[in-house]
């Protein structure tokens, strides 16, 4: 597993791996619906055939409209989103928004945790593909 992509947004870094996406947004930054315009350019041109995990690095403090979230569920090719917080009160914000996201949703208290569980999850979706 690799890393082979990298974007620096201006409102987020974007690391690209073999069946996953790891985003970290930048401090103060407000997550809104039009981000997802951006997550899905990505996704189309690096998983144009593939299932794939997000994560979410949240190493540094930002907003999320939960809305955001209704959007994010209609990508067909994204499976899961992983959040990685390490304060109890963005654990709490990740929950809550977790209620908006209609597919897997896990928090995490680190990258190492949240990788882990992406193998997992893409290996359970293609079992789940050939029943």
């Amino acid at each position: 597993m690799g890393m082979f992509h990298y974007y620096k947004f201006p409102e987020s870094e974007v690391f690209i791996f073999d069946n996953f996406i790891v985003n970290q947004f930048e401090e103060g930054v407000t997550v809104t619906p039009e981000h997802n315009d951006k997550l899905r350019k990505v996704l189309d041109e690096h998983f144009a055939n593939k299932k794939v995990v997000y994560i979410s690095n949240r190493y540094f403090n930002y907003a999320v409209d939960p809305l955001t979230y209704l959007e994010t569920s209609k990508i067909h090719k994204l499976i899961a989103i992983a959040i990685v917080a390490k304060t109890e009160l963005a654990k709490s914000n990740a929950r809550l928004e977790s209620m908006f996201y209609k597919k897997k949703f896990e928090v995490f208290d680190t990258l190492s945790e949240a990788m882990a569980w992406v193998q997992k999850e893409l290996v359970n979706s293609e079992i789940e593909k050939e029943n």
